[in-house]
């Protein structure tokens, strides 16, 4: 898979101890970026994102544990990067939890846990990052989203997941418009079904999920330093779905 050359930055993507933000992080490495593999509980997972990441032309790796939901925690993990490997170049927000249930059947824990890994985490970690950009003059942020999210998607099993979705791409749009003239880029990419999904429709397009690789190439695009023009867009990886029924 083709590329831009990311050898100058310092790539930060949430989650990446495991699934999609594994991969994604994997492909910043395999184009020279330094990167930090962020976890919540998976420590030993993390340690060998972190050395395949090595392996894979990462001229630096390191780890960094916390809750991007708590603003302390966010701030803790931001520090640990920059002690390391220098202010964040570019921040992939990957985390998001998800409920699939009927809304009736979540309890105000499980309602707010999935709305605070996939909205509050999003904006914390991008808050968190942007003096630092601004500062410098450049940035790039990528939040992953759920495909036609932006079409107003709802059903009453996993609600709260489709609403967080649609505000991350609001917030999108918000930030790239507030950081126009910052050097910043602020997209979002938004998959259907990926091949690690934990449940799969009878009917997928194009007869198969999403690889790792097909949602990996528009956030790699968005990573470019040399794609400066394109911000506040969503790409929707979704082999052509269209959403009649959830």
């Amino acid at each position: 898979m083709d590329g831009p050359d990311l050898s100058s930055q310092t790539v930060l993507v949430t989650g990446s101890a495991r699934g999609l933000g594994r991969e994604l992080l994997l492909a910043a490495a395999e184009r020279g970026a330094s990167v930090a593999v962020h976890y919540h509980t998976s420590a030993d997972d993390a340690r060998e994102v972190a050395d395949a990441a090595r392996d894979r032309g990462a001229p630096e790796a390191t780890t960094v544990q916390g809750d991007v939901t708590d603003p302390e925690s966010v701030d803790g993990v931001f520090a640990a990067v920059e002690a390391d490997l220098g202010p964040v170049d570019c921040l992939v927000n990957n985390v998001g939890d998800f409920a699939p249930v009927h809304w009736e059947e979540l309890d105000l824990d499980a309602w707010q846990g999935v709305m605070d890994t996939n909205l509050t985490a999003t904006y914390l970690c991008a808050k968190r990052a942007l003096p630092a950009m601004r500062e410098r003059g450049f940035g790039r942020i990528v939040n992953v989203g759920y495909a036609s999210a932006e079409k107003g998607l709802v059903d009453p099993v996993n609600f709260p997941y489709f609403a967080a979705k649609a505000g991350v791409l609001m917030f999108t749009r918000m930030l790239a418009a507030d950081t126009q003239d910052d050097g910043i880029t602020v997209n979002a990419v938004s998959p259907y079904v990926v091949e690690n999904s934990d449940e799969f429709p009878a009917e997928l397009p194009r007869g198969r999920p999403a690889s790792f690789e097909d949602v990996a190439r528009p956030v790699l695009f968005f990573l470019d330093p040399e794609n400066e023009y394109v911000s506040g867009e969503n790409v929707e990886v979704d082999g052509g779905w269209l959403p009649e029924d959830v």
